[in-house]
């Protein structure tokens, strides 16, 4: 089976990995965990990252697909594909508290920085939807239509948009979290699967998969200002903590690429094994 990276959850077939340790907001007491969604046995996998030992395995929903910590590392949140549900995982105790109903075929999940709400893109043709849930109430408080599959999901880092990558529609939906409605549409590559917004707030990055290039969006006019080539089918990215450099996933030429956000991106590249898929 393949894996499938993440640092706060994206969609797809295979298994997610999300590492929490990278936030100033991380808990003294709370070792460095990695939570591994195993698509074929439902269960998420918790890593001891000082070890690289395997701490405990969690029972979820079906098909797990896609996982997101959130801000204090006390919750996990586990979008479950096939039977339409979002775990809620207590990171003390390591066992699911709670099973939410969401969209159809949830694929990708997002927290906001302050852990009240967790955007979920449901990637079914027939909904295309996004469903939001209240974290305390630990159910579905909204639900938006935005493009067709909805795939890749990121809340901007002062919470106040959110934005999903459609990976029909080839479309970014922006939306105003405040009142949890499309404030705008992007038209970007084709199928999108991927986005990650800057610490900044001011750009959002967006995989292309069937382009092989990765868009920057102007998040203030809601538009593309740059096109990058990238490898052969990039199916995700993640931004550094400190803005500088983005890291991008080409499936099909088995590689990851950084490049510095600015002045112009570089062709440095590492190999990695066949078929990798990430996303932040």
């Amino acid at each position: 089976m393949q894996a499938k990276v993440s640092v706060c959850g994206s969609a797809a077939f295979w298994a997610t990995l999300v590492l929490y340790g990278f936030s100033s907001t991380e808990p003294a007491q709370a070792a460095p965990f990695a939570y591994v969604a195993n698509t074929d046995s439902n269960t998420v996998s918790v890593i001891d990252t000082a070890t690289n030992a395997v701490a405990a395995t969690i029972r979820v929903g079906k098909a797990p697909v896609a996982v997101a910590v959130c801000p204090d590392g006390t919750r996990v949140y586990v979008a479950n594909q096939n039977d339409h549900t979002l775990s809620v995982i207590d990171t003390a105790a390591n066992k699911t508290m709670a099973t939410i109903p969401a969209g159809r075929f949830p694929v990708g999940v997002a927290v906001t920085p302050d852990g009240a709400r967790v955007y979920v893109a449901n990637f079914s043709i027939a909904s295309q939807t996004v469903t939001v849930i209240d974290t305390a109430a630990k159910s579905l408080t909204a639900t938006i239509s935005v493009g067709t599959s909805p795939n890749g999901v990121a809340v901007a880092p002062d919470g106040e948009h959110a934005f999903v990558a459609n990976a029909v529609s080839n479309t970014v939906s922006q939306i105003a979290t405040p009142s949890n409605t499309v404030v705008g549409t992007a038209g970007v590559g084709k199928s999108p699967l991927a986005v990650a917004v800057t610490p900044d707030g001011k750009h959002v990055y967006v995989a292309n998969a069937a382009s092989d290039t990765v868009e920057v969006i102007d998040t203030a006019a809601n538009s593309v200002r740059d096109a990058v080539r990238a490898g052969r089918r990039p199916v995700a990215l993640v931004i550094m903590p400190d803005g500088d450099h983005v890291y991008v996933v080409n499936e099909f030429s088995n590689t990851v690429r950084s490049s510095p956000r600015r002045p112009t991106p570089s062709r440095a590249r590492s190999r990695s094994a066949r078929n990798p898929w990430a996303s932040p």
